[in-house]
């Protein structure tokens, strides 16, 4: 996928959607793995080493109590079970990205597939533990398959054309 001067502006949304989610997904990898190698007191002990001074700060920190308190409730099946959920999401992410990046046709309805499903997995979470975060996360990723389907359309309509091009030109 390249970004021309003719682009419109959700062809270029697209792309930086698109970087955004590739970055995403690098970062649940590397999640994935920092989980994997840390027991449940190591995750407790940086958490409270990254926290103290702002809580130091501001007690009231709504981030820093989040982020102490969900590291004291993790236990070895909860750390391994996040570790392997960020992994598979991670590299599914990375995988259909990229071949979406590189204009692979076969990857944008399973890139479509995949958002969706993970929006239906977000609703459900909505619906029991609501979270703002999670409600954004979940509009980002509806506006992701948007774009998705509006661009697989595109470069559908345009294959046939560009192959029909091509064997008439030979053809001839």
């Amino acid at each position: 996928m390249r970004i021309s001067s003719g682009d419109t502006l959700l062809d270029r949304t697209f792309f930086v959607s698109l970087i955004v989610k590739l970055a995403d997904g690098v970062l649940e990898l590397i999640g994935g793995a920092v989980l994997l190698v840390m027991t449940p007191g190591q995750i407790q002990t940086a958490v409270a080493a990254v926290t103290r001074g702002e809580l130091a700060e501001d007690p009231n920190d709504l981030v820093a109590n989040l982020l102490v308190r969900y590291a004291g409730q993790l236990n070895v099946s909860l750390t391994f079970f996040g570790a392997w959920h960020l992994l598979a999401h991670g590299v599914v992410k990375v995988l259909l990205v990229a071949a979406v990046l590189r204009d692979h046709l076969w990857a944008y309805p399973w890139l479509i597939g995949f958002l969706v499903a993970f929006i239906g997995f977000q609703s459900y979470e909505l619906v029991v533990h609501y979270s703002w975060g999670l409600l954004l996360l979940t509009l980002f990723d509806v506006f992701i398959v948007y774009l998705t389907v509006r661009e697989y359309r595109r470069h559908k309509a345009r294959r046939p054309t560009e192959s029909g091009t091509a064997h008439v030109t030979a053809g001839t």
